[in-house]
């Protein structure tokens, strides 16, 4: 089995090679690829993932590569884990929002739009080349804006699944909270991507007990705090909001905060110089501590459940571990993915893409039945679907109407002139990264 992993000189990358390392019965990966143009970065981060796989026993070969065409030649797999504009473009996203009075993130509003403005075209020209060069390969998507990266291959006709760290993050949470393994947790996890809300946990599969209630009594104040958000927020909701929705309900309380602490992009560009210098170490064979605080926890985990049930791998019981709720039927895998629509939540077009469970086989991810939603959360996710629609048009097209257009449908956003600003410091700061411009 060959994976083949796009920006493997990110810093995430040792986090995946400790999930394959790991959990090699899982995934039998006998060959992994690490392509990246960044050969400053891809070396070390290539050179660390050989010690880890010598210190697991493992014996895939590894090998890294600048080259593309010639690093997804006849694989299985594609990761897809980029950042185009690196940590520099996500500092300029973070920063021209806040001067307009809007969040400054790189998910989330007009910073977002610009990450997918950059995105979007890269990664259709990367999953073209993977097509060409072995069309039978699965494309797992952990780069964001997810959601509309995910709908932008899939409406490209290719083999993709999106993956998000939040739901298995919340659900190792939970366990820890509860005091079981992981895999007896389930999630009711229903929305977008970076606008979920987990409307149960259910012990031991789709159809048990739902603790949720039991959760919040007895641990909400802690679950809030680390969700920040005031608990009564979650109390009177009755569901745990995923992080993201804190853009949504404290937009201002966030928009001051961010004003008045370092930005995360600083945070992060600080914590990838140190990570850089400890993967240089020739003594290092393992993941360090720092990597956790980087951000995709769990990060190899969801990867490795969600390639495993994808290529077939999952065959026993034992192997439902580093999956969010465990196995399914024919050897599939229930997990929590982005995926197309088809009805799941009949409000939203089939062709939309939502963050939901689902059962993962190697035919692809067939979301399961979703309860009713609530109207407080079906009204924004059929917002914030509606601003995905035009987001990737303009993505795919370009022009600067269609970025106001966007922008002006976003509920962060949603007056005109603050719309107009918005696109023009937009254009100004990305005009290297759009070829239409």
């Amino acid at each position: 089995m060959k994976l083949a992993v796009v920006g493997g000189g990110s810093t995430y990358t040792p986090e995946l090679v400790d999930g394959f390392a790991r959990l090699r019965d899982t995934l039998p990966v006998s060959e992994l690829v690490l392509i990246d143009p960044a050969t400053d970065r891809l070396e070390p981060v290539g050179r660390l993932a050989r010690r880890i796989f010598a210190r697991e026993g493992h014996s895939a070969r590894i090998t890294t590569t600048a080259d593309l065409d010639a690093g997804v030649e006849g694989a299985d797999a594609v990761l897809l884990q980029l950042r185009v504009g690196g940590q520099e473009a996500r500092a300029e996203d973070e920063a021209w929002p806040l001067e307009c009075g809007c969040v400054g993130q790189e998910t989330t509003g007009a910073g977002g739009l610009a990450k997918a403005l950059r995105t979007v075209p890269v990664v259709l020209d990367i999953a073209e080349r993977v097509r060409h060069r072995s069309p039978n390969a699965w494309i797992i998507d952990f780069t964001n804006p997810v959601g509309i990266v995910t709908r932008a291959l899939l409406r490209a006709g290719h083999r993709a699944v999106g993956l998000c760290n939040v739901a298995i993050h919340l659900q190792r949470k939970f366990a820890g909270l509860l005091n079981v393994d992981p895999e007896q947790v389930h999630l009711d996890h229903y929305g977008l991507n970076h606008l979920t809300w987990e409307l149960g946990v259910r012990l031991g599969g789709p159809g048990g007990p739902d603790v949720l209630p039991q959760l919040l009594g007895e641990h909400g104040p802690r679950i809030a705090e680390e969700l920040h958000l005031p608990f009564p927020v979650l109390d009177r909701l009755g569901v745990v909001p995923s992080y993201y929705l804190r853009y949504y309900y404290a937009h201002d309380d966030v928009v001051d905060e961010m004003r008045t602490k370092p930005s995360r992009a600083s945070e992060v560009a600080a914590m990838e110089e140190r990570l850089l210098r400890m993967y240089a170490d020739p003594a290092l064979d393992r993941k360090p501590e720092l990597l956790a605080k980087r951000g995709g926890a769990f990060y190899s985990e969801a990867a490795v459940a969600l390639a495993a049930a994808l290529l077939g791998g999952r065959t026993t019981p034992a192997s439902t571990e580093p999956g969010q709720s465990g196995t399914g039927a024919a050897g599939g895998a229930v997990q929590v993915v982005n995926t197309v629509n088809n009805g799941t939540l009949p409000f939203l077009p089939d062709d939309a893409v939502v963050e939901v469970p689902a059962l993962v086989t190697a035919g692809g991810a067939r979301p399961l039945p979703a309860p009713d939603l609530d109207p407080l959360y079906a009204g924004l996710v059929t917002h914030v679907t509606g601003y995905e629609d035009l987001a990737l048009e303009a993505a795919l097209h370009g022009g600067r109407n269609r970025v106001f257009k966007a922008l002006l449908a976003h509920p962060l956003i949603g007056q005109y002139t603050l719309a107009e600003e918005l696109t023009d410091r937009l254009l100004a700061h990305n005009r290297e990264h759009l070829g239409w411009l």
